[in-house]
């Protein structure tokens, strides 16, 4: 398999049963300006994304048949998908494979995490579950399905369908069920699939003053009577030379409470690193030259962003002199693992 650069496209996988809001979810991040995103979808099933959106980011959605991803034979279909949405020329930000209902969210991270297409990495698994039917449909013997262990980011969609003083225990209740397989995934409440965009790929805010650009005013969404949004916070640091390994994977291993995603370029000793995590996954590429000074962004939900910003800090403080032969391994085998 070829080395996977520092220019590789994060490639999401977005799964949930029919009825959960995966295509709602799909339509609502479409709408931000500010990313190029590729879309993969199934031909199975009553998949409806707004054909409008997608085209405003590529030409065309990719397509693939054969009914649940997870059931496409190993030549076919997805590596087929995602070879022509890596394309260099289309420039995109991030790609994601909206699964069928039917597609089990292990697998499918699977197909991804080993494709042999050039220019992409593995961008995390968004399980959308619908928080008013979960526990009725999904979630309904002794022990947790086997989804929860594959998910980064589990969203329960549709709060709005079940009584505002009962919101945070079924939030609870899920979080506590995902805990049992999945100590780390991230879990986000959410009324019409509207989370932010900035926890799945990068989004460029653009614009002055706040003021929205002719293309958001134009995919504005309707105002429902409602406008509840999860929203992402940022923290970022800069750095001052190169760094000690060590201390770095240990924050990108374990990040701070309530960071999904982190991303910069970081100084080692005489090389420039690009830096990646979605939950706990963490990506290492080599960076360009050029890079410039080394920089770290934390995104998140409900940050204390003082810890976050100390953290950051430390980790980014200049190297000794002779830096321990232990966290060159570290990074060494993280690295390799990105290949």
């Amino acid at each position: 398999m070829a080395d996977r650069n520092a220019a590789a496209i994060p490639v999401i996988a977005l799964t949930g049963y029919l009825g959960a809001g995966k295509t709602t979810l799909l339509n609502h991040v479409l709408r931000a300006p500010g990313a190029r995103i590729g879309v993969v979808i199934n031909d199975f099933g009553e998949l409806n994304v707004d054909a409008g959106l997608v085209t405003g980011q590529i030409d065309e959605p990719v397509s693939i048949a054969g009914g649940c991803i997870c059931c496409l034979p190993d030549e076919g279909g997805l590596d087929d998908a995602l070879e022509k949405l890596a394309d260099p020329k289309l420039a995109l930000d991030a790609i994601i494979v909206e699964a069928s209902g039917m597609a089990e969210p292990v697998t499918i991270s699977r197909l991804i995490r080993f494709s042999g297409v050039e220019r992409i990495r593995h961008g995390g698994v968004v399980d959308v579950i619908d928080g008013a039917e979960h526990f009725d449909t999904v979630d309904t013997g002794p022990a947790p399905p086997p989804r929860y262990g594959a998910a980064s980011l589990v969203v329960v969609n549709k709060l709005d369908r079940i009584a505002e003083d009962a919101r945070e225990e079924t939030l609870r209740r899920v979080e506590s069920r995902v805990r049992e397989l999945n100590p780390d995934a991230y879990v986000v409440g959410a009324i019409a699939g509207r989370i932010d965009p900035r926890l799945l790929y990068d989004v460029d805010d653009g614009g002055e003053d706040g003021q929205m650009s002719f293309r958001e005013l134009l995919l504005a969404e309707p105002d429902h009577d409602h406008d509840e949004h999860v929203h992402a916070a940022s923290v970022t640091v800069l750095g001052d030379g190169p760094v000690d390994p060590g201390p770095l994977i240990d924050l990108l291993e374990s990040p701070p409470r309530g960071v999904y995603r982190m991303k910069g370029t970081v100084a080692i000793g005489k090389r420039h690193y690009l830096f990646n995590v979605v939950g706990t996954s963490v990506h290492v590429a080599n960076a360009p030259a050029g890079s410039g000074a080394g920089h770290l962004v934390a995104i998140g939900t409900h940050l204390d962003t003082d810890d976050v910003r100390s953290r950051m800090e430390t980790a980014l403080r200049p190297a000794p002199e002779k830096v321990a032969a232990a966290g060159m391994r570290r990074l060494q085998r993280l690295r390799h693992y990105s290949i």
